[in-house]
């Protein structure tokens, strides 16, 4: 095809300067001078325009795969990002993957994995970082901690932080070992890029004693904060929520691996059936209704006042948020339409069933969750009043051994009193039947001499009468 081209532009050449030797005659010179260089330059730029094309046709090209690639790049970054919803089994995007990672931070703060005791002196614990590879997941640091400054004294743990120690135990089917022991709370003294040392803040318990002195806990773990307790912890990877589990199927291996025999069987039952229908058994506390709405409601979710955590708490006494960071925000509050389901405790639900809002789908057993901040601190408060309680009793039961040590020997001798009593008893009982048979005796013989005596008392009376007559006959 280039050779016709080239052939057909040389036969317009040869055209166009016939053309100008025939009408050279005609012409001047000046026109016929401008019509040849117009058309020798025409000539010679045909080349480079041509060369242009033929670049801009690859760049074209170029660019419309760059613009395909770039169109496939956006869509695989929005699948990234945001998942595929037609495809179940994509997972999760990276932005819903980040927001949990946050979550996850927040609630568990900043942590130090895989220390070891170096020295323990008094009341001082000092850790050292093992030396580990870069790429070891069970390597302790806080891999979100923010750098040091250029010229500042690196550390391994802030100092003067509160931190909450744990003792690692490796565990099958897990990367890196997870903590099985809580070690108590501890306050950072001193810190430097490899070692750290801490004190606990209160009294450690006899057990957290033994295992520290004794160096079992072979790893240890320091967390900013406790660890928060949760309901998708237990659920089993890909498992979906569904009628029948509110939260999806429980991971029964992993719950028995972890809590194994260290809870009792109810315990263990109450993560067992944690999402799953209710029973009529089950406390109220325990039981979560699912509703659906009747009518378009709205439920007003933010306290009308706004203060930080620490003065006022998350909530206030109706439940309602005070912690901006917790509030809902806008003038409507929370707004749910006709057809709307929601989970909500029974006493909620009650509330809106007696509004006529909203009627039953099913009631589901929700275990109750832990505050172990709380729920340390209650122990331990429980504890120190055990111990004190403990105290009591003891002295009280000395009190009382001593108090039966003294009742037994006034026991003994009370029997030795007793012995002699019987004894003085059973001869008193003697004794007195024979004053009894005496005094029956001497009442037989006052009886017999008091009938002698009237005897001779009317004996004498007859001869006193007689002697009277006598003497009276005889005057």
């Amino acid at each position: 095809m280039q050779y016709v081209i080239l052939a057909v532009l040389v036969i317009l050449v040869i055209a166009f300067f016939v053309m100008v030797w025939k009408a050279s005659p005609y012409w001047r010179w000046y026109a016929l001078t401008t019509a040849s260089l117009t058309m020798i330059l025409a000539v010679v730029f045909i080349f480079p325009t041509a060369i242009v094309l033929k670049s801009r046709s690859a760049w074209h090209k170029i660019k419309e795969d760059l613009e395909t690639r770039y169109d496939g790049a956006v869509a695989q970054q929005k699948v990234l990002n945001f998942g595929d919803p037609t495809d179940p089994t994509a997972g999760p995007g990276a932005v819903d993957l980040n927001q949990q990672l946050a979550q996850l931070g927040t609630e568990a703060g900043r942590h130090w994995r895989g220390l070891r005791v170096s020295n323990i002196q008094d009341r001082a614990i000092t850790l050292v970082q093992p030396p580990r590879p870069e790429d070891d997941p069970a390597a302790g640091g806080d891999d979100n901690a923010p750098a040091p400054a250029e010229g500042a004294q690196q550390t391994l743990v802030p100092g003067e932080l509160v931190v909450h120690a744990f003792a690692d135990q490796p565990r099958p089917g897990f990367e890196f070992p997870v903590p099985n022991f809580y070690l108590g709370e501890f306050r950072v003294t001193a810190s430097d890029a490899n070692t750290v040392t801490i004190e606990p803040t209160t009294p450690l318990q006899p057990q957290q004693e033994q295992v520290i002195g004794n160096r079992q806990a072979v790893g240890w773990s320091l967390y900013e904060m406790l660890p928060l307790d949760g309901h998708q912890i237990f659920i089993a990877a890909g498992s979906e929520p569904d009628d029948e589990n509110l939260f999806g199927r429980p991971d029964e291996e992993l719950i028995r691996s972890l809590l194994g025999d260290s809870v009792s069987e109810e315990i263990l039952q109450s993560y067992l059936r944690d999402g799953s229908r209710a029973t009529p058994e089950d406390p109220i506390e325990t039981v979560w209704n699912k509703i659906e709405f009747l009518k378009p409601y709205t439920l007003d979710v933010d306290s009308p006042t706004q203060s930080g955590v620490l003065q006022g708490g998350f909530f206030d006494g109706s439940g309602r948020a005070l912690d901006s960071r917790l509030q809902h925000g806008g003038e409507k509050g929370v707004q749910f339409k006709q057809g709307d389901q929601l989970v909500v405790k029974q006493e909620a639900a009650e509330k809106l069933f007696d509004e006529d809002v909203a009627k039953l789908i099913d009631k589901y057993y929700v275990r109750p969750l832990n505050d172990y901040r709380f729920g340390i601190r209650n122990i331990r408060l429980r504890l120190k009043e055990l111990a004190m309680r403990k105290a009591e009793l003891e002295f009280e039961n000395n009190v009382l051994q001593e108090a039966t040590r003294s009742s037994q020997n006034l026991l003994v001798e009370y029997q030795d009193e007793a012995l002699k009593l019987e004894q003085d008893l059973a001869q008193t009982r003697i004794e007195t039947e024979a004053i009894t048979e005496y005094i029956q005796t001497l009442e037989s013989r006052v009886k017999e001499t008091r009938e002698t005596l009237v005897r001779l008392y009317r004996s004498n009376q007859e001869i006193e009468n007689e002697i009277q007559r006598v003497y009276a006959s005889l005057n």
